[in-house]
């Protein structure tokens, strides 16, 4: 009877485990089938190349590299990225790597899971870097951080290193899969555009006006080329006229009277 009773309390618990176990550790990214590898990186924010999810990305770069890439998420998703970087030749000591992924606001995401900022030997020949994002919300409230529907920006670079591996080749492959995806909620919100970057921050305006056509009609007045009268105007003048009566009193006292 006893036996009977803990198999039972075994089973219950070990699918009370399998139900708690985190989305990440029983779904991995894995490349979309006939997807085109991405070759190359952007170097900033707005450089970032885009990239889509189960898009791999295969480039050859160098130590002291900041290397962007971009990818859409929606409400409901869940990311996991994965890079390894190779290194084809040894290096003189430890270096310390990381992934990092910002928002459409450049805030950066906390990752749930995954090696974000592996430190690797110097005899090592390859590290491996991983960040599991939290699901993408509908809404938020302003004053949080958490991850909206828009487009999110990933940067890999090295943060620790000696200064004489700097410049050394690397291998670097990448992959942004989305591990869960649970559709929009009923969260009671919505956003109303997704999180883009903005890559037109201002207009450049044009340095010469416009002429105003009715205004080139009517002719200009006198008073048009006149300055505006004001105070500084008026103590410009009366500096001038007290300097031109002092420089006038300073030649009469210093000036030497003729000898008869």
């Amino acid at each position: 009877m006893r036996t009977a009773l803990f198999r039972s309390l075994a089973a219950l618990l070990a699918a009370g485990g399998a139900a708690l176990l985190p989305v990440a550790a029983v779904a991995a990214p894995t490349p979309s089938p006939g997807a085109t590898p991405v070759t190359r990186a952007g170097t900033s924010f707005l450089t970032a190349t885009p990239i889509t999810a189960g898009q791999p990305v295969r480039v050859d770069a160098s130590v002291g590299d900041h290397l962007y890439w971009s990818f859409t998420a929606t409400a409901g998703q869940v990311h996991e990225i994965s890079a390894t970087v190779t290194f084809p030749k040894a290096r003189s000591g430890a270096s310390t790597w990381t992934v990092d992924v910002f928002d459409g606001l450049r805030r950066r995401q906390a990752c749930t899971a995954g090696a974000q900022t592996p430190t690797v030997d110097g005899k090592a020949s390859s590290v491996a870097l991983g960040c599991t994002l939290r699901e993408v919300r509908p809404w938020a409230e302003p004053w949080s951080a958490d991850p909206l529907p828009g487009t999110y920006v990933v940067r890999l670079s090295v943060i620790d290193l000696p200064e004489p591996d700097l410049g050394a080749p690397v291998d670097v492959d990448l992959l942004v899969g989305v591990v869960a995806d649970r559709g929009a909620s009923a969260d009671d919100g919505e956003l109303a555009a997704p999180l883009v970057p903005n890559t037109k921050a201002g207009t450049v305006l044009n340095a010469v006006p416009t002429p105003d056509p009715e205004a080139a009609d009517e002719g200009d007045s006198p008073a048009d080329w006149l300055p505006d009268l004001g105070s500084r105007w008026i103590w410009t003048g009366i500096g001038g006229v007290l300097a031109a009566v002092a420089g006038v009193v300073g030649f009469a006292l210093t000036r030497r009277p003729r000898r008869a």
